[in-house]
């Protein structure tokens, strides 16, 4: 009998793809194109059937009333990827360092928001 097909591999582009779906409910821009998120890591976890994705993100200012907002939507948007168990298989960090700029903006977004 053979074993059961392992889960697809997660990959960083596909939580990019994912991330890229979450609108600023302030600026109805991305915030892959905002430039909020610094960095995305996927690992796989010793069972070696799933993954944990790490995401070092900003926000646009240390005080922003929406972070708490922002980690339901990143995981709301990563649920059901193969090869991630649960919400408790994202890991989210928020850094101010370094603090996030305009300039962190890709041409399109700076384009909607006439930078």
């Amino acid at each position: 009998m053979q074993a059961p097909p392992s889960p697809q591999s997660l990959t960083k582009d596909e939580v990019y793809r994912r991330l890229d779906t979450v609108i600023d409910p302030e600026l109805g821009i991305s915030i892959v194109k905002l430039g909020l998120i610094y960095d995305v890591t996927v690992e796989p976890k010793a069972d070696a059937d799933s993954y944990i994705a790490r995401i070092l993100m900003t926000l646009t200012t240390p005080g922003c009333p929406l972070a708490a907002v922002f980690d339901h939507m990143v995981k709301d948007a990563l649920y059901g990827l193969s090869g991630l168990a649960s919400d408790q298989d994202v890991h989210i960090t928020l850094t101010f360092d370094p603090p996030w700029v305009p300039d962190m903006m890709d041409e399109e977004a700076k384009a909607e928001l006439g930078f």
